[in-house]
């Protein structure tokens, strides 16, 4: 409290010293010329700082490039459909660069080349219909083509066939924390709705107890999934809009509460792989010289070191959900299909569960 007062004071006693400046600039100015009207002195400044913007825009364009080029996010997808979405999002990329640097270009060089001089008149067009069809016809044909791409790209996202025997999971999310489940053996998820939870029962689901399809379900806490295998997400919420959101997979999907959502992706890259990729590797290394760093510090003030960061994949929420939305994820396992089959052994049926 006390913090945030003198913080206030601090910006109030600032906006006071620049008000009182102003005013001494403007007491300054007595005798000066303070037409309102620009003189050709002026539009020339003016056009010049208009170059100097554009030559600004570019240089920071170059060094954005130069120091953020390096996008990891499109470089080290892990799921069948990745590449694609990558390929969509380095050409929409391409794109809007190309379609900046032009208009940039030309806006800014002609308020320079045409700015105000003493004498010279405007050259005025009622309309000009070969110049809106250019305008008007290149955006309608290359945006066309991006959604047309971006269609075919989703459609062969979504459209998950039943004869590849896609693995079921159910995504629960819920404040501030998610839950997974399988169809089990059967792999069919037995039906569930939030006015069947019963935590004297330890039904944090809310599944049909009656259900025999709920039966041999299984509820975990950390997400495992075969690698090479299709997998079907089915989501639900229980209180408000989340956002399933697993960014090395490219896969993203509301969860509504009221309804089921869905999103299919088949994984091809093992956690063990993905820990093993150069990229990774230089990330883990500079995350654990941060901690290494920042545990010195809190050691010297009696406080326990930050444990070693290792890569994990992660599903997390995308939607601003409350308070502890930063923290609301879930550890994602890829892994063999005999690793997987000899973790879902050890897992506890929904039947076994209950109370």
């Amino acid at each position: 409290m006390t913090t945030t007062l003198l913080t206030i004071i601090i910006v109030l006693f600032v906006a006071v010293a620049i008000w009182q400046l102003i005013k001494i600039f403007d007491l300054a100015q007595v005798g000066a010329s303070n037409t309102q009207i620009a003189d050709d002195k002026d539009n020339k400044l003016n056009g010049y700082l208009m170059m100097g913007f554009l030559a600004f825009i570019y240089i920071i364009t170059i060094l954005c490039f130069w120091y953020l080029g390096d996008l990891p996010l499109m470089s080290n997808s892990a799921s069948e459909h990745g590449p694609g979405i990558d390929s969509l999002m380095a050409i929409s990329m391409v794109v809007i660069f190309i379609v900046q640097t032009v208009t940039q270009f030309l806006l800014h060089y002609f308020a320079f080349k045409y700015r105000g001089e003493k004498g010279r008149k405007a050259l005025f067009y009622a309309d000009n219909n070969t110049l809106e069809a250019i305008w008007t016809g290149i955006p309608v044909i290359v945006l066309a083509g991006l959604i047309i791409y971006g269609l075919f790209t989703w459609n062969d996202i979504m459209n998950v066939d039943d004869q590849e025997d896609p693995l079921v999971v159910e995504l629960y999310a819920q404040q501030f924390n998610w839950k997974a489940r399988y169809g089990g053996q059967d792999n069919v998820l037995g039906k569930a709705n939030v006015r069947l939870i019963d935590l004297d029962r330890a039904n944090i689901l809310g599944v049909d107890e009656g259900d025999l399809n709920a039966q041999d379900d299984v509820i975990v806490t950390e997400l495992h999934l075969p690698v090479n295998r299709p997998v079907l997400f089915k989501m639900r919420s229980q209180d408000v809009l989340h956002s399933a959101y697993m960014p090395h997979f490219r896969a993203q999907m509301n969860c509504v509460p009221g309804m089921v959502t869905q999103f299919g992706f088949t994984p091809t890259v093992t956690t063990a792989e993905m820990r093993e990729t150069e990229a990774i590797k230089d990330k883990v290394l500079n995350i654990n010289k941060i901690r290494t760093e920042k545990s010195k510090e809190l050691t010297s003030n009696g406080e326990e070191a930050l444990e070693p960061y290792e890569f994990d994949y992660l599903l997390i929420c995308n939607k601003i959900c409350g308070k502890s939305h930063y923290n609301m994820q879930m550890k994602i396992i890829v892994e063999t299909e005999e690793e997987y089959n000899a973790w879902m052994a050890e897992q506890t049926t929904f039947a076994k569960s209950l109370n």
